[in-house]
């Protein structure tokens, strides 16, 4: 095993074979697979898409990955596929595809491909029906994103890791904020935190300020935090890929009494919705026992949002800032699997509260592990 890998070479190999058990059931005999997300988890490379690049899979014999000429180092670095063709920037990244399909005799194949990829545009699938005519094509959608949900030990290991740099993150920020700091010296110290404790330096989540139910989402300001605001903070850390999140809110001072008590409503809350997930279980009936006791207490006149969705691997270039694969909603009839990791999240009235949870064989295990409260900076 190359020491660059995340993953052993034979499990690299049993999702090779799972991926073609899929393909033979669909009458496939190659796969393309040009998401990000997808390549990584056949490939151990998640490549940018500054150029086009794809692997393909052919029901029997060994994958071939197609991309840029500068990405020859990294990709052997990191990939366990040795079969590789690349090109110069100055060629069509396509036509060096529909090229190798031709030079390895798949040009009357079945090909197989994820029609909800952000990366087959509507332009080049039409580009390469028309340079490869005889192709025969059938949509593959959702068979990769629902393999890649159950996490194993070396997955489940990375965004633990990734938890752990988010609590001391919380930590150090609740220790150094106060009266006339901004929202961007708390993101100053989450970045420090996150490095010293070995993440991706990517992003380091939401840092903004609490008021309302339209919150999350706010943008970061320079203005000097005044007694009684409340800072939100959503830390999202990344080792080699895999993330985790939280979010806690602070009250630069003390907090009132009405506050404390919407605080404590939604993590009594939220408790009984993380003691009901375990595999077996349907992601609307746990969704429903946050969203429905949140507006029973009248902490909220509506509720649109989700209350949780995916978590795990989840690339630096891609058009999503977080993973949809699977969410919580009064609509959601998926059911819970050991393996899944998600984030689970509240909020009301300026106030949030969230975890990432994994589901395991006998119930539910919180990740992050910093006390579920409102902190204060008095």
């Amino acid at each position: 095993m190359n020491e660059s890998w995340l993953f052993p070479l034979h499990e690299y190999q049993q999702r090779v074979a799972t991926i073609r058990a899929h393909m033979q059931e669909r009458d496939i005999s190659l796969l393309l697979i040009d998401q990000t997300e997808f390549l990584f988890y056949l490939t151990g490379f998640g490549i940018s898409e500054n150029m086009y690049r794809a692997c393909l899979l052919p029901l029997t014999g060994d994958p071939v990955m197609v991309f840029r000429a500068m990405d020859e180092r990294a990709f052997s670095e990191n990939s366990w596929i040795t079969d590789t063709v690349t090109f110069h920037d100055w060629q069509d990244p396509l036509a060096v595809l529909a090229d190798t399909v031709r030079a390895r005799g798949w040009e009357s194949a079945t090909l197989g491909i994820d029609f909800d990829s952000y990366c087959m545009t509507i332009n080049r699938f039409q580009r390469l029906q028309a340079m490869l005519p005889q192709i025969q094509v059938k949509d593959f959608s959702g068979v990769l994103k629902q393999l890649r949900t159950r996490k194993i030990p070396q997955e489940i290991e990375c965004i633990k890791q990734s938890a752990a740099a988010n609590d001391q993150a919380i930590r150090e920020v609740v220790a150094e904020m106060g009266v006339g700091k901004t929202e961007r010296q708390a993101a100053e110290i989450i970045h420090r935190v996150l490095i010293r404790h070995g993440m991706d330096s990517n992003r380091c989540g939401i840092v903004t300020t609490g008021g309302g139910n339209s919150f999350l989402h706010a943008n970061m300001q320079e203005r000097p935090l005044e007694q009684g605001d409340i800072l939100h903070l959503e830390v999202v850390s990344f080792k080699r890929g895999y993330s985790s999140k939280i979010m806690r809110s602070v009250i630069i001072g003390t907090a009132s009494a009405a506050q404390q008590e919407i605080a404590q409503q939604l993590i009594a809350i939220q408790d009984k919705q993380l003691a009901a997930m375990k595999p077996g279980a349907v992601a609307k009936d746990i969704d429903a026992l946050a969203r429905n006791a949140v507006l029973k207490a009248g902490l909220r006149q509506d509720y649109a949002s989700i209350t949780g969705y995916t978590l795990g691997y989840y690339p630096k270039t891609t058009p999503r800032t977080s993973d949809f694969s699977h969410v919580f909603l009064p609509t959601s009839e998926w059911l819970l699997e050991a393996g899944m990791v998600f984030h689970m999240y509240l909020y009301a009235a300026g106030l949030a509260i969230s975890e990432t949870v994994l589901v395991t064989e006998n119930g539910c295990e919180r990740l992050t592990k910093i006390p579920r409260q409102l902190f204060t900076t008095a």
